[in-house]
């Protein structure tokens, strides 16, 4: 989890940057995609389908702050 803090506070300078630059429409789009449609659905499928719980969620939440700093 503590390796996936680089990359939430990467994608989270990016973000207010575009919020600060009065692009908020971007932002939004991104946070929705990432995590309504992909970790949500991601973090359910590891920790429940995969059998991974807790660590599964932990993983999800890596996985995605990590697409989200790279979109």
């Amino acid at each position: 989890m503590s390796a996936g803090f680089l990359f939430y506070a990467m994608g989270m300078v990016m973000t207010q940057s575009l919020n600060g630059a009065g692009d908020t429409y971007t932002p939004t789009l991104l946070n929705f995609i990432s995590f309504w449609l992909i970790e949500i659905p991601l973090g359910w499928f590891l920790a429940l389908k995969m059998g991974y719980e807790v660590e599964g969620v932990y993983y999800a939440i890596v996985m995605v702050e990590s697409t989200l700093t790279l979109l």
